[in-house]
């Protein structure tokens, strides 16, 4: 095909970078397409794909994970390719990507945490509750990360099921966790830990927390945890407050006020719950986390209706030796690409990247997933930002100038790469690294055992280091 002409439907050719949910539900789509007959590669930067789904779906919720049925079968068509172990930037750059492609979607996720910014945040102890979901759950990045868990409590800041999911696992036994895929050092850790009280503090009240009726219920089912909620914290004029509110929030009032209206158990570990407070500092003994200093709040209403904490001057100290911050997901920049520092997004009409200066819509380059609308929603919300996504991409097909047949070769990013020397993971390597893990499972009655280190995974599929 000569340069400028318009791509016949068998030459439309995409590549998407971030092997996650938004990738995938993306390559779902555009193969769906009867439009166009595109062909796919894949690249993600862990030997592994699937992203949050494997690093960031609790252990303990197997079903969820069910998703990968999907993902399995788009990695089974003839038109995909994976590239694992490949780094956006470093194995292959965006202008290198563009040369190779007629699109190029960026489908990364939200890569880091939202800070708290407050005194004594970066002190021994004190992570982002992030760091300790893709630690147990076997991220390589994380595997070898030092959570000290020989304290008697833990302090989670926040209010949303990532928070949820960090208490239930700080409480939940290790004869329970043991039945799941938990990465086997994680597993080692919580069997020696001493934590004995869970407090989740949360700045606004019942009614504005983000956790989901599930998430919420599966806590008061815990075995040996005994939940603790303030009747004080609860609206008064309960029953009224929940029919003004949707089902969801409703039905976590129910669930709140049952544990309100629990009995003392005297269980040997505990759950509380801390609304209306605000930590304004953590305080150190010796270099590390001895307490954090919580503001108690009090809502009131915004510009927008919307209601807001408002501290009150008053504070107290609540002792623990560790602390996780939940208070939401940020994404990163990528290499050469525009980014909206503040949104943590690449800028973006409808999917279509847009230059930063300028705020036109950059040809041939889209986004999708949390790099595209920020760190909102479930892993099914990314099927719905996906299909708006792959609509721009379909519309913009038809003008398309795409490059030279010699260039877009199918076989020249195995060449680019092949000569950096990347030891890349095909889709077939996976197959290998994925039948591993659960015959390791199936030896000890569990889903699968993760392989945890890049140099294992390569290992085994014949690409360690020579």
């Amino acid at each position: 095909m000569s340069h400028g002409q318009t791509p016949t439907p068998e030459s439309l050719r995409i590549a998407i970078v971030g092997a996650g949910p938004a990738g995938f539900f993306a390559a779902d789509q555009l193969l769906k397409s009867k439009e166009v007959e595109a062909s796919v590669d894949l690249f993600e930067r862990w030997p592994t794909p699937y992203g949050l789904v494997r690093e960031g779906v609790a252990p303990d919720h197997q079903s969820i994970k069910g998703v990968t049925r999907i993902f399995d079968r788009v990695l089974a068509h003839p038109r995909v390719r994976l590239f694992g172990n490949v780094q956006f930037g470093e194995d292959v750059t965006r202008e290198e990507l563009r040369a190779l492609y007629d699109q190029v979607v960026y489908a990364v996720g939200a890569q880091t945490d939202r800070r708290m910014g407050i005194p004594g945040e970066d002190l021994a102890g004190s992570w982002p509750a992030t760091d300790f979901v893709r630690w147990y759950n076997g991220q390589p990045e994380c595997v070898d990360l030092d959570f000290d868990l020989d304290v008697e409590r833990a302090v989670v800041i926040g209010n949303g099921n990532v928070a949820v999911d960090v208490a239930r696992i700080l409480l939940t036994s290790p004869d329970v966790l043991a039945k799941t895929d938990i990465a086997e050092h994680a597993l080692d850790a919580l069997r020696e830990s001493a934590i004995r009280e869970v407090v989740m503090v949360g700045r606004r009240g019942p009614v504005e927390a983000k956790f989901t009726n599930v998430e919420l219920k599966e806590l008061g089912a815990l075995e040996g945890v005994e939940v603790a909620v303030d009747p004080a914290d609860l609206p008064s004029d309960l029953e009224e407050v929940a029919s003004r509110q949707d089902r969801r929030v409703a039905r976590n009032l129910q669930i709140l006020a049952d544990f309100a209206g629990r009995e003392p158990t005297g269980a040997p570990r505990r759950l509380v719950f801390r609304f209306l407070a605000s930590p304004v500092a953590l305080l150190e003994e010796r270099g590390r986390v001895r307490a954090v200093r919580l503001e108690s709040n009090h809502l009131v209403g915004g510009a927008d209706g919307a209601l807001k904490a408002q501290g009150t001057g008053e504070f107290d100290e609540l002792a623990a030796g560790l602390v996780l911050r939940s208070v939401g997901y940020h994404g990163v920049p990528l290499p050469d690409l525009p980014f909206d520092s503040a949104g943590g997004v690449i800028p973006n009409c409808g999917g279509r990247v847009l230059n930063a200066e300028e705020g036109d819509v950059v040809p041939g380059e889209y986004v999708t997933g949390w790099i595209k609308r920020g760190p909102s929603g479930v892993i099914g919300t990314n099927k719905a930002c996906a299909a708006e996504t792959v609509a721009a991409m379909l519309e913009d097909a038809i003008s398309i100038s795409v490059n030279d047949a010699s260039v877009v070769d199918p076989e020249a990013v195995l060449d680019l790469l092949d000569g950096r020397g990347t030891r890349y993971v095909t889709e077939e390597d996976w197959g290998r690294l994925d039948a591993e893990e659960v015959a390791r499972g199936e030896a000890l009655g569990r889903p699968r055992v993760k392989l945890v280190r890049v140099e294992e995974m390569l290992s085994i599929i014949g690409k360690g280091e020579q």
